[in-house]
């Protein structure tokens, strides 16, 4: 065809569907303009118990009272809603304690002790405002939407004020700054080999942010699994913008005043991380790929000859027999089972990836199981659809059926019966070669609903996992699975942890992963890391120690690269890096206690485990463009060290006082510190008050019977709680009550020092004593009284003026005194 022959179509951007232009007449297939349909003036309403339906005579918005604090709201343009199902949220917890209805001559108001949900009769605009009546979130516009003229359904548009002072916070890992602020960005799981800082989409799709407006944080979860869009202010300073490219336009308004409400809120909705197996929280070394079993086992014993702890080692595609998941190849691996009893034997958990493509093969039972029972994903014209991946020609289950979820949950009993502790899910976008996903007109089950991969492409890893999870959970019996997976969507954390795929081995995507790992865990997804020293390109020994340090703070640490780069282990840049990466893995192991307890907090209270400085003092405007200092919990603060040859850093301490972790300098907050920082360390600081339980180094969690339990208290002239959790680390007992949460008060004046103990749960630990450093006090004391009595204990005093003292485990209160 000539360039005079082609037929010019008009390029119709996004921009121009959101504010409002019409389709032109498309010459091949004829469409007529379509309209752009705004909510008009409310003409009634009905409330059914917590339910409240306004209608402008054609469409219908439902307004729910969920909590105290959130508040539902669902738009249906013809009045019929779509059945009320949502993969993230299982189900509405709903807690009001009370609300009421009020009739002005404006408005109609929904209000309980927390939030107002104002509708405005004329415009049908929907606001909410907090019990003292300052407006935190209001419509720009009235909700509206266009018919999707080529699938049916609608494309739905929200539109709120944007005050000149908000900024937006989460969206999951979005590779970009962490205030979001005059972005756009877009929801559709793609699979982005080498992504760029700012590049949109990534992998996974987490439709919730918080604005902070003034001081004041609120959230908004649009909870709708097509592609999604948002808009921070990017097209109009004045305006922020959510929309779908079909679904219900449904969202939750969640009140703060504080972010951490927020968060912990929205995770009433999404659920938490269920609590991870200890030794998932170990070093984890990982290859594409560690085969034939010579070189993992090689692997295994330079690990341990050199004493450099690890918990886990990962088999990636090239341990399946021609890439058929649920097998081994048998020439790699002629005797698996004995193999990983031989690894389990020296402390190492074995973990393998299982995609979601199952080659076409008559003779592959997996593939006959699916094909026999119609397990696998079929297109409108009812033929099964196929795609290329790794093993070639491949058939796809459809994991939003819960029949074929019960299936692939039990096909791991092979690998579960051969000692695999852990499965990692990959490819699960899902990705194809050259098309790069499935076609928009393959039909999923979408548990009884029915849909396109429209609807549920989204959701697809999250399902995969889901299935994962459950069948290994059953497998396992009372012992809990580690699982790990590349897609996902809101409320993917029931089911899993997550890395934030193939990055670059750069000094930039170091600092992408600080800011991506924080940016999950405010997002609800705490549970994640990034492939530390990149998963492609060459790391030098300098930018890989950097990442190994940083690594020990995010809450899955896993070192992960490319077969076509140099292999990458702690030992691969020469004895002086081996030396630090050592050290930095080995603090890690100390402090896995610690990180166990901010486990713990994020499964009981939805604590997020990464906090970045703007939750910790939200209402100091200078924070909300802070990227490199974040707590790990809420007494350990972090600011990673980013930059080639660098070797101190200015770091911003949040109000309060705060302890060097490695020199026990006191720091007052509130202000900036300038820290020395060798590549021999890297700053952290502790919160004073604070009480830190530590290990003796392992080589692998549980490789010693601890006979005591170390503690760091840093001392504090304000009261400071402290939480230390203890389970059995492996079993789901702790959902029985079998697990201790210790709660430590510590303060102190300039003769004493004090620190209460408080004790719930059923569980018992072996060790019968505490080793307790006191550090910071500004005295010598000569006195410790336990429990009342005066005790004769043995103190001693170090060059950093620590006192040290042993107790036993079931004190109630220590006094150190002059």
């Amino acid at each position: 065809m000539d360039e005079k022959d082609k037929i010019s179509l008009p390029e119709i951007t996004i921009e121009q569907l959101e504010e409002g232009v019409q389709h032109v007449n498309n010459p091949i297939v004829g469409l007529k303009p379509i309209e752009k349909r705004y909510l008009q003036q409310v003409k009634d309403y009905k409330q059914v118990d917590n339910d409240f339906f306004f209608s402008d005579g054609e469409s219908t918005v439902e307004v729910k009272v969920v909590s105290d604090e959130i508040i539902r709201i669902r738009m249906a343009p013809q009045s019929t809603f779509l059945e009320d199902f949502s993969y993230a949220v299982p189900k509405i917890p709903y807690t009001a304690s009370l609300f009421s209805f009020k009739e002005t001559e404006l408005d109609y108001r929904v209000e309980t002790n927390t939030v107002s949900c104002i509708i405005s009769k004329k415009e049908f605009l929907i606001s909410f405002a907090d019990n003292q009546q300052n407006m935190i979130n209001e419509d720009f516009s009235a909700m509206h939407w266009e018919e999707n003229v080529d699938y049916g359904g609608y494309y739905v548009y929200c539109t709120k004020k944007s005050h000149k002072d908000e900024a937006y916070f989460g969206l999951g890992d979005k590779p970009t700054k962490f205030n979001m602020r005059g972005r756009r960005f877009q929801n559709w799981n793609t699979d982005t080999y080498s992504f760029a800082r700012d590049q949109d989409p990534l992998y996974r799709s987490i439709p919730f942010y918080i604005g902070l407006k003034e001081s004041t944080a609120y959230g908004i979860f649009f909870d709708n699994t097509y592609k999604t869009y948002f808009d921070f202010g990017h097209e109009e300073d004045s305006k922020t913008s959510f929309w779908a490219e079909g679904g219900e336009l449904l969202y939750y308004y969640i009140h703060g005043p504080h972010m951490m409400d927020v968060v912990k809120r929205y995770h009433t909705l999404t659920g938490t991380h269920p609590m991870p197996p200890l030794w998932a929280l170990g070093y984890h070394q990982c290859r594409w790929s560690y085969y034939p079993e010579s070189k993992i086992i090689k692997l295994a014993k330079t690990f341990r000859d050199k004493k450099i702890p690890c918990d886990a080692l990962y088999l990636d595609i090239d341990y399946m027999d021609g890439y058929r998941c649920f097998t081994w190849n048998k020439k790699y691996f002629p005797d698996p089972k004995k193999m990983v009893k031989e690894l389990a034997d020296s402390g190492f958990r074995t973990v393998v990836i299982i995609d979601p493509g199952i080659k076409v093969d008559e003779n592959y039972s997996v593939y006959k199981e699916g094909k026999d029972n119609k397990y696998f994903c079929r297109r409108s014209d009812d033929y099964f659809m196929e795609g290329h991946v790794w093993p070639g020609r491949c058939q796809f289950p459809d994991f939003t059926n819960p029949e074929v979820r019960e299936w692939w949950g039990g096909l791991f009993k092979g690998l579960v019966e051969t000692g695999v502790a852990g499965i990692w899910n990959d490819m699960n976008e899902p990705a194809v070669f050259g098309s790069g996903t499935f076609p928009d007109d393959v039909r999923h089950n979408y548990d009884g609903l029915r849909g396109s991969h429209r609807k549920a492409h989204n959701v697809y890893g999250m399902q995969m996992v889901r299935a994962t999870y459950d069948g290994l959970k059953k497998l396992y019996k009372n012992k809990r699975p580690l699982t790990i997976t590349r897609a996902g969507y809101a409320g993917v954390q029931r089911y899993s942890s997550v890395w934030t795929g193939d990055n670059l081995a750069s000094w930039d995507h170091l600092k992408l992963a600080l800011l991506q790992c924080t940016r999950l865990s405010l997002s609800g997804v705490s549970f994640c890391g990034t492939d530390i020293g990149g998963f492609t390109g060459e790391p030098d020994g300098e930018l890989f120690t950097r990442w190994i340090q940083l690594g020990v703070f995010t809450p899955f640490m896993r070192a992960h690269s490319a077969g076509d780069t140099r292999e990458r282990e702690p030992w691969s840049f020469g004895e002086t890096y081996e030396a630090l990466n050592k050290k930095f893995i080995e603090l890690r192991y100390k402090l896995l206690p610690y990180i166990y307890s901010a486990f713990w907090e994020n499964h009981k209270f939805g604590f997020p485990i990464l906090r970045p400085i703007v939750m910790l003092e939200q209402d100091k405007e200078g924070n909300r463009f802070r990227e490199e200092e974040f707590t790990f919990g809420d007494k350990i603060l972090i600011s990673p060290i980013l930059n080639p040859g660098q070797t101190s850093k200015i770091v911003y301490l949040p109000p309060g006082t705060w302890y060097d972790y490695w020199t026990h300098e006191k720091l007052e907050g509130g202000e900036e510190h300038i820290i020395q920082a060798e590549l021999d360390s890297m700053p952290i600081c502790v919160k004073a008050g604070s009480v830190i339980p530590e290990w003796p180094v392992m080589q692998y969690v549980n490789e010693i019977d601890l006979d005591e339990i170390k503690f760091q208290v840093y001392f504090s002239t304000y009261e400071v709680n402290s939480y230390y959790y203890e389970d059995h680390g492996d079993t789901f007992a702790y959902e029985q009550d079998i697990y201790t949460e210790k709660k430590f008060v510590v303060k102190g004046d300039a003769c004493s020092c004090s620190i209460r103990q408080f004790s719930e749960g059923l569980y018992t630990p072996r060790y019968e004593t505490y080793d307790i450093k006191f550090i910071g006090l500004p005295f010598l004391p000569t006195r410790v009284i336990i429990d009342g009595r005066e005790q004769k204990v043995e103190m001693e005093f170090d060059a950093l003026k620590r006192v040290r003292i042993k107790a036993n485990k079931n004190f109630k209160e220590i006094q150190v005194l002059i």
